[in-house]
């Protein structure tokens, strides 16, 4: 198997693990409250990630990435923005708020488009100034029969952007960057699990069976896992096709939130969806479009 397929193949795996199983995984422990669950998702990817730091001999690189006050400070800002992300993606797993999450991860990638033209000034096609707004008017017939923005999808879509802006600022390894991420709240998490702990609230011990004990125990898993597969694609596939295969994600979480968790799916949200998927195709072909010129250029 050549390297582009291997590639691909662990992009697929990588985006249905976000997608397809990490609602399933958060749907199983939605007994817990999501701020708890997020305290052992931090807790638990730093033992995941101790061992897979030292088999991959980054631990030089991890000291060196501390020792360097400009990375330290973006890291400081991304880890905001991360522990945001997956406190809201938790909550509205728990929620039964699914498809708005699905929503969110649609939009992502014209947030992206949006915050690259304001922070590095990267050039907005004609196409992509359509599907973005395209996109806003899906936001905001959302607000008109709602009675509000859809901020489950809108807090997640701008949470990850803001996130992968200050990812792109410094040159850091993806287990690195995290690495240091959760190291900068793990005091803040054994804190209130100690709080949690001596009040006799604490999931993990107290108030769960064998079963939620075990799982919260995967959420270090659920994190590093389809990062490693993440980079091991993009280490192999062009990144054009890495940003096609990202829709598998989404996607997951929708078919899950439809078919399997029954969620209501009315003719308002298919009216915002088919919004969505016009701005994302129109986004889609002319991101086709820049890598025939850019080939034709090339070849030149």
């Amino acid at each position: 198997m050549n390297n582009e397929k291997l590639g691909s193949i662990y992009a697929i795996l990588a985006f249905l693990f976000w997608g397809g199983l990490s609602p399933i995984y958060f749907k199983e422990v939605d007994s817990v409250d999501a701020f708890e669950i997020l305290m052992y998702r931090i807790v638990f990817s730093v033992v995941t990630l101790i061992p897979l730091l030292i088999y991959k001999s980054e631990i030089k690189t991890l000291f060196l990435t501390l020792k360097d006050k400009r990375k330290v400070k973006y890291l400081f800002a991304s880890t905001f923005f991360v522990s945001l992300n997956w406190y809201i993606f938790i909550w509205a797993i728990g929620n039964g708020r699914i498809l708005e999450t699905s929503l969110g991860y649609y939009i992502n990638p014209l947030v992206n488009v949006l915050l690259g033209f304001i922070f590095f000034q990267e050039r907005v096609t004609r196409n992509q100034y359509i599907a973005i707004f395209i996109a806003l008017c899906a936001v905001v017939y959302q607000l008109f029969t709602l009675g509000h923005i859809p901020y489950i999808s809108f807090s997640l879509a701008v949470s990850f952007a803001f996130y992968g802006v200050l990812r792109k600022k410094i040159n850091v390894g993806s287990q690195v960057g995290l690495f240091v991420e959760v190291i900068l709240l793990t005091p803040f998490a054994l804190i209130y699990l100690i709080y949690l702990f001596n009040n006799g609230e604490l999931s993990f011990i107290q108030n769960s069976d064998g079963y939620i004990s075990f799982m919260l125990t995967l959420a270090g898993l659920m994190t590093v896992i389809p990062l490693l597969l993440f980079n091991g694609a993009a280490t192999r596939i062009k990144l054009i096709t890495l940003g096609f295969l990202q829709y598998i994600g989404p996607t997951a979480s929708f078919l899950l939130a439809v078919f399997i968790y029954n969620e209501e799916f009315n003719l308002d949200k298919l009216i915002t969806f088919v919004l969505i998927w016009i701005a994302l195709f129109i986004f889609s072909f002319d991101s086709i479009i820049k890598l025939q010129k850019s080939s034709k250029g090339k070849s030149k």
